[in-house]
């Protein structure tokens, strides 16, 4: 009898995700053979929810992920959206994401390895919810530092790994939703022809440009001419009307592989998505000051706010895949485009002014724009069994602007008769800030991202499936060059005009200001700061590292990094009235080590360990030297001076994993946060306002402790086989300790004698627990096509906003309970269904100042909210095809 080896790879989709290994012994009376030590390798689909819990279970960092079969289950249509499914990641209003109950400045964002702007300076990272889930294959969020990561981490860093072409297939959706506040309202408002089709494809900013008389020279405080004044603006200050429409999604993507000879593919992937969202939201927005040790702390606004928002999104993706044996080439073209059309109303007083508490107005009507571009290179080629290379490269265009950003305000009560003016009609003049357009632009001059490594595996596997030394020596970096401009142009009485008041529709006041402009009585003129409208920031990391990770055993691995940053930052910018420019220069030098230990105690129980030190970046808007400002008088001032922060991070973790779709895991982990950057919310210089600046605090410190468990319910009863409930929490404490401008400027000025002293208090923007919770009820139908029905939870709880000053509390951002319903179905071979219902218990946002004042509170109806509102149940239905 003869007796033959073979060894047989057979590639194939794997539902549970893990490798399987059979030694077949096949006696045969026809043939007398006899086949010993076959392997059978499973390669598994790493877009499997168990294939991403198996990967979490074997990686040394501690790593979650969120897979394609899990956005699909859980309704997820955008990759924000998708990130507040894992444990400690909460999603807050306008702010984006939380981690571990840190704010967002201390994320960073990485697109398939390569570094991201964010395309909004109020923002650390892109708005994620413009990442259409459609295009990922595996959101990745590492909540522990190595050091092949940027060392720009505290919270997480997220890693989007765009689609992977495993099969070709060509997908249509559409979707259509209802919210209980906003669809089909009449009465919606919005800028003058921004719902027509130049609206939704984001083409309206054309018409809002600064006007060709000032684009391109420096402010001089140019005078508009009649002609000029009326022609050369191309937007309207008129608003229509509308009945607000559905919200909209469209789908379209389609990917194609293709044989080039015996052992290359070429995948293509292209995908489109366009959408559409009417949100209308009505709440309280009111400003507090102390007026004193005796006089207590009372409104200086006191306003009722309604917005109309209506929304569209645009995104564009171009994949190309080449794969021959041991090479990968990949290219990525990535374009992203957010409009958000704003119009807000406010009425009460602001400025102390009591008297205008029933009939003050202004309005302002804002577009915000952003525009991106990301151009991918990626490449890894495997020289043999111990050696591997792999690089990338990205260029970016990043564009944000706030153009012809108008602002009209006036007064609701007629003068004659004492009595309110009709809906829309309101009395004003020219002059002051009654007639103000606001351009803002913040424009990359260039952003590039890079990344190379060399991996070495050194030893003998023996029986093991891995070398037990791998070496990696890397390179990554970015360069970010940035300029800003902020501008005003103001409509103005021409001189000689006596001025009268007079009444105009505010839905419709263009014409009465052109009457007006060709009359001779106003004119628009520009009042931009001629030192201050304009600066740059440049910024260049590079970064070297290495990693050893060292495996003497099956149960140990253990992974030591070492990382050496250079940022070189300059920050170009004029004082006020200052004729040159000065530069800032921020260079530092980082040494960033990190140390990662995972001891497998036996096949289901892990014990993690790490310690590294990170740095922390300011978001762009919290160090660009400009003052950003409101109608209500609140304006936002960045800090030029402002400083990074240096982390020390620790963590301690324990894994359990019964089957391989089960878990549960104990982290408890620590920072300190030398030089906290905080958002206070301070009296301004003047009399009436306040202002929202940036403070580095001199230390925080907090610790936590993170609980996540995924169990299938079949283990209470068998009757709940087919329900797995997943759930997670972070408990959190946090202390700071202040800085001498932080103690300086929420000290009141009677501390000084009374000796007094401030309380404790906790980071701004951490918050002390977060819980997320799913139910899924799963079945298949007779002809195996798969039902799922889920049921989410989150929220987080009470944080500091913003602190305060000069004797008020801190502000803060009270808890927002969100309870979804997701349902997702395969009706036929190729028709799916989703139907969600968001926001059922439709809880009220608020933001509240505290009730530890060191002086009483002295306020309107005793109200003590800063801002509010609803945002309604929203249902969504989407219907796709695949062929």
């Amino acid at each position: 009898m003869n007796f033959r080896k073979l060894s047989i790879a057979v590639l194939f989709l794997s539902t549970s995700g893990t490798l399987f290994y059979a030694q077949e012994k096949n006696d045969s009376t026809k043939r007398e053979k006899k086949l010993e030590g076959v392997v059978i390798r499973g390669n598994s689909n790493k877009k499997t929810e168990t294939a991403v819990l198996g990967e979490q279970k074997k990686a040394i960092v501690q790593k979650q992920a969120i897979s394609a079969e899990e956005i699909s289950r859980k309704g997820i249509s955008n990759v924000e959206q998708g990130l507040t499914k894992v444990t400690g990641i909460t999603s807050v209003e306008g702010r984006g994401l939380f981690v571990r109950g840190l704010e967002e400045r201390y994320n960073y964002l990485l697109i398939n390895g390569l570094g991201s702007p964010s395309n909004n300076p109020f923002q650390k990272i892109i708005a994620l919810k413009q990442f259409p889930t459609d295009v990922v294959g595996k959101l990745n969020i590492y909540k522990t530092f190595n050091s092949n990561l940027y060392g720009d981490f505290a919270g997480a860093t997220f890693d989007i790994e765009t689609l992977t072409i495993d099969k070709a297939f060509t997908k249509i959706e559409f979707g259509v939703g209802y919210n209980t506040l906003s669809t089909f309202r009449d009465g919606f408002k919005v800028a003058e022809h921004a719902d027509g089709i130049n609206g939704y494809l984001g083409l309206n900013s054309k018409n809002r440009r600064l006007p060709n008389e000032v684009r391109n020279s420096r402010p001089n405080n140019y005078i508009f001419t009649a002609t000029e004044s009326q022609n050369s603006f191309k937007d309207s200050w008129n608003v229509d009307n509308v009945k607000s429409m559905p919200n909209t999604s469209f789908g379209f993507t389609t990917a194609q592989k293709i044989k080039m000879g015996e052992a290359s593919t070429l995948g293509v992937l292209l995908s489109l998505n366009q959408s559409s969202k009417f949100e209308y939201k009505e709440g309280a927005n009111n400003q507090f000051r102390s007026q004193g040790q005796n006089s207590g702390i009372e409104n200086i606004n006191y306003l009722t706010r309604k917005q109309y928002n209506y929304e569209t999104e645009s995104s564009a993706l171009l994949g190309l895949a080449y794969k021959n044996r041991g090479t990968a080439i990949n290219f990525n073209a990535i374009y992203l485009q957010n409009s958000d059309n704003i119009i807000e109303d406010n009425l009460g007083y602001k400025d102390q002014k009591v008297q205008n508490i029933n009939d003050g107005f202004f309005r302002t009507n804002q577009l915000d724009i952003s525009r991106f571009l990301d151009l991918q290179l990626t490449a890894s080629q495997k020289i043999n069994d111990r050696n591997l290379i792999k690089a990338g490269i990205s260029y970016v265009s990043n564009n944000y602007s706030q153009p012809d950003r108008k602002i009209i305000e006036g007064n609701r009560r007629d003068p004659i008769s004492g009595q309110l003016l009709p809906n829309n009609q309101i009395l004003m003049n020219y002059g002051g800030n009654n007639l103000i357009r606001q351009y803002l632009d913040v424009d990359s001059r260039f952003y590039g991202s890079a990344f190379a490594e060399y991996q070495l595996s050194l030893g003998e596997k023996g029986g093991r499936k891995e070398y037990p030394i791998q070496i990696a020596l890397g390179y990554n970096g970015f360069s970010d060059f940035r300029k800003n401009s902020y501008r005003f142009i103001f409509g103005r009485p021409v001189n000689g005009y006596a001025n009268p008041f007079f009444v105009v529709d505010v839905d419709q006041p263009q014409n009465t200001f052109n009457q007006s402009i060709a009359n001779g009585n106003m004119h628009y003129v520009e009042g931009s700061d001629v030192s201050q409208f304009y600066s740059s920031i440049y910024q260049i990391v590079n970064a070297g590292y290495a990693n050893i990770n060292y495996k003497p055993n099956e149960t140990w691995d253990i992974l030591l990094g070492a990382r050496y940053e250079k940022d070189m930052t300059l920050i170009r910018y004029s004082k006020l009235s200052a004729e040159t420019k000065e530069n800032l220069d921020k260079t530092r030098d980082l040494f960033l080590p990190s140390l990662a230990i995972k001891k497998a105690l036996n096949n289901k129980n892990n014990l993690r360990f790490s310690f590294s030190k990170t740095v922390t970046r300011p978001v762009l808007i919290e160090t660009m030297p400009i003052e950003y400002i409101s109608p209500d008088n609140v304006s936002i001032i960045g800090n030029k001076n402002i400083t990074s922060s240096d982390n020390y991070n620790l963590d301690l973790k324990w894994e359990y994993f019964p089957t391989n779709k089960e878990m549960f895991a104990v982290n408890l982990f620590a920072k300190r946060i030398d030089n906290a950057i905080e958002r206070s919310l301070a009296p301004s210089a003047n009399a009436t306002g306040t202002t929202i600046t940036f403070f580095n605090a001199k230390k925080a410190e907090l610790f936590g402790v993170e609980l996540e468990g995924i169990l299938n319910l079949g283990r209470i009863s068998e009757s709940l086989d087919k329900f797995t409930l997943g759930a997670n929490a972070t408990i959190m404490h946090s202390n700071v300790e202040r800085s001498q401008q932080q103690l300086d400027m929420e000290s009141p000025e009677w501390f000084d004698k009374t000796g007094e002293k401030l309380r404790k208090r906790g980071l701004q923007g951490a918050s002390p627990y977060t819980i997320n919770a799913d139910l899924k009820y799963e079945f298949k139908n007779k002809n195996n096509f798969a039902h799922t029905f889920s049921i989410v939870y989150n929220v987080s709880g009470s944080k500091i906003y913003a602190t305060g000053g000069a004797g008020t509390d801190n502000y803060y951002e009270k808890p927002f309970s969100q309870l979804d319903f997701v349902y997702q179905g395969q009706l036929t071979k190729n028709w799916n269904l989703k139907f969600a219902v968001q926001n059922i218990l439709d809880s009220k946002y608020k933001i509240l100042i505290g009730e530890h004042n060191y002086t009483p509170l002295n306020l309107e109806n005793n109200n003590n909210t800063l801002t509010d509102y609803y945002r309604g149940v929203t249902f969504n239905f989407n219907i796709g095809y695949t062929f």
